[in-house]
C-alpha cells in the first residue's frame, strides 16, 4: 500500500442506515467491509483526495479506512471531515463529524491535527490539508456525511 485515497460523500434515505449507505456509494466504497482503523499514515504513504474511486477488489472485500461519519434527522446540516499532516517519519489523520456546519467541523479536525503534531514534535510535518463533506438535511428525512482515507484495496475475506 502506497496510496492512501480521500473519499467525500453524503446520501439520504428513509432510515441512518440507508443514509449511509447512500453516501458510501457516493463516494465509491458502497460494496466493500469496511475496517476502521485509528489514524496513523506509514511512512512514505501518499494521500491524494480523489473524491471517489472504484475498482478496489471484489465486492465484500475488507477495506481498511479512517472515517468521519455523521447522520442527522432535524433540519440543519450535518457534516464529516478529516485534516491530515504527514512528515518524512509518518503521519496522522483527524476526524471529526456531526450535526453542524462545515466551518465548525473544519476547526475541530483542524485543532485536533495540531494537537497530534504537538504530541510528535520532533516530526518535520508538512502543511496539514484537511477535507470536510457537508449536506442539508431536510425534515423527514435521515441524511449522512462521510470523509474517509482509504489504505490500499479490499483484501478477500474468503
Amino acid at each position: 500500500m502506497d496510496t492512501i485515497r480521500v473519499v467525500w460523500g453524503s446520501g439520504t434515505g428513509p432510515t441512518a442506515m440507508a443514509s449511509y449507505d447512500a453516501a458510501l456509494a457516493d463516494a465509491g466504497v458502497h460494496n466493500y467491509n469496511l475496517v476502521t482503523v485509528s489514524s496513523m499514515i506509514p511512512a512514505g504513504a501518499d494521500v491524494e483526495p480523489v473524491g471517489t474511486t472504484e475498482g478496489l477488489g471484489a465486492v465484500g472485500g475488507r477495506l481498511t479506512v479512517v472515517e468521519a461519519r455523521a447522520t442527522a434527522t432535524d433540519p440543519g446540516h450535518v457534516s464529516a471531515g478529516l485534516a491530515w499532516a504527514q512528515s518524512p517519519e509518518g503521519g496522522l489523520f483527524y476526524e471529526a463529524a456531526g450535526p453542524t456546519d462545515a466551518a465548525d467541523v473544519e476547526e475541530r479536525v483542524r485543532q485536533g491535527v495540531a494537537a497530534g503534531q504537538e504530541l510528535r514534535s520532533t516530526w518535520a510535518f508538512g502543511e496539514p490539508k484537511v477535507r470536510v463533506q457537508s449536506a442539508a438535511v431536510e425534515p423527514g428525512t435521515h441524511t449522512t456525511a462521510v470523509v474517509l482515507a482509504v489504505y490500499g484495496d479490499a483484501d478477500a475475506l474468503v
